[in-house]
């Protein structure tokens, strides 16, 4: 039960941030930049949590800290990036959509690396996930600020999220580091992957980032990220990988839904677009439920 709430936290938290994050894109749209901004303050609040919740006093093995820095280099360090620019190119609302399909790629996952075999649930509940995605492309009515390339920039964001939550779920049950240790850890590794990304693709940009206007300005999307991230752990550490993860994919209900109160017309959220993130949540619970 625990795991159940803990993933539905996470999740309510995760869609809060991605209208938190197109807010802030608003006035500051540097995507480098909230990025890193976000991702710092995050770690600040993981940090803040694993100094509130101490561990067992275990010392980690070197393998241990690899294996969680693995986890930050895919979510949040390249996945946050990804995501950023996913949520400027096609906004919040759809940016959720596309990443509660976090469970298809899971389950694929399995499919390739442990050899799970394919029957009709998952097929079923991948053709759900699809009809989804068709919705969003075949949009006729889509806000100004919507570019394809932000789809793509989503679904990359997807992948890495989903291979991250198998590393995490694998490694947890025998690690010494507690959940909140473990995505501090990982939160870490995930800002210097940023930190170094963005002093390479823009002079100044890390400058930017570290400034006090864009800490300021990114502050509330980096609380609800590393409280979200925080949750996430705790959850997998839990619970099984097919209950967290179709749970966390219900954000892309609760990003919808605030998008839709937050963001209001620019978002042109619509009917069609709360049906996608029905099916979405749908087909994650499905495949969740068999596998």
């Amino acid at each position: 039960m625990a795991a159940v709430l803990l993933a539905l936290g996470s999740a309510f938290l995760f869609g809060a941030m991605t209208v938190a994050l197109r807010v802030a894109l608003r006035a500051h749209p540097e995507p480098d930049v909230g990025a890193v901004a976000s991702t710092v303050v995050a770690l600040l609040v993981a940090l803040a949590a694993a100094a509130v919740v101490p561990g067992d006093g275990d010392v980690p093995e070197r393998t241990e800290l690899a294996v969680f820095a693995l986890a930050g280099l895919l979510a949040p360090g390249i996945s946050q990036i990804l995501f950023v620019l996913a949520v400027r190119d096609v906004g919040a609302s759809r940016t959720s959509v596309i990443v509660g399909s976090a469970p298809l790629f899971g389950a694929t996952l399995a499919i390739v690396l442990l050899d799970e075999p394919v029957e009709w649930p998952l097929v079923l509940g991948a053709l759900l996930i699809v009809g989804a995605g068709v919705l969003l492309v075949g949009e006729a009515g889509r806000p100004a600020h919507l570019r394809v390339a932000g789809l793509a920039f989503a679904v990359a964001a997807t992948v890495t999220f989903s291979t991250r939550d198998i590393v995490v779920r694998w490694y947890s049950e025998d690690a010494a580091l507690a959940s909140v240790e473990a995505a501090a850890a990982a939160l870490v590794a995930g800002a210097l992957v940023m930190l170094g990304w963005a002093a390479a693709v823009r002079r100044g940009a890390l400058v930017a980032a570290l400034s006090s206007r864009a800490l300021l300005r990114f502050f509330p999307a980096g609380v609800l990220f590393g409280l979200s991230y925080v949750l996430l752990f705790e959850a997998y550490y839990r619970g099984k990988v097919t209950v967290v993860s179709p749970l966390v994919a219900t954000e892309s209900l609760w990003g919808v839904l605030l998008a839709a109160l937050v963001l209001k017309r620019s978002e042109l959220v619509g009917p069609r677009l709360f049906l996608g993130a029905a099916l979405v949540v749908a087909g994650g619970a499905l495949i969740g439920a068999h596998r």
